[in-house]
């Protein structure tokens, strides 16, 4: 009997960033990439299409990018360009739950840098 697992966000959201489950989570996202790689090497490109949008908006997925960024990187107490720090457990909770949602997200432009050149001139960068 196979069992199926939900890797979507669950419907009463986790208040408490230390009751995460991580080793679910890894387990999850481990099988589902595993997942990704058996249908790309099938020749399955819209098998893996799919996989991959599941995977990305999988809880247990943005879960670990959270942790990633806040928990285990070097610039972890660096905000970044909308100087929001995820510092404490109940702000990482409120980026994995509501932050992070698909839904209604649009890109920022980038910012644009000028730069003045030796000749007067100025020098763009994105």
């Amino acid at each position: 009997m196979k069992v199926m697992r939900v890797t979507c966000a669950p419907s009463n959201p986790i208040m408490d960033w230390h009751s995460v489950n991580w080793k679910e989570c890894y387990r999850t996202v481990k099988a589902m990439q595993s997942r990704i790689v058996k249908a790309y090497q099938a020749g399955r490109l819209g098998k893996v299409r799919a996989l991959q949008g599941i995977l990305t908006r999988s809880f247990a997925a943005k879960a670990i990018a959270v942790k990633r960024v806040t928990e285990l990187n070097q610039g972890k107490k660096t905000p970044g360009i909308d100087n929001e720090l995820w510092d404490t457990p109940t702000a990482k909770a409120d980026a994995l739950l509501n932050k992070l949602s698909q839904i209604g997200y649009r890109s920022l432009p980038l910012k644009r840098i000028f730069i003045p050149k030796n000749n007067g001139k100025r020098r763009q960068t994105a």
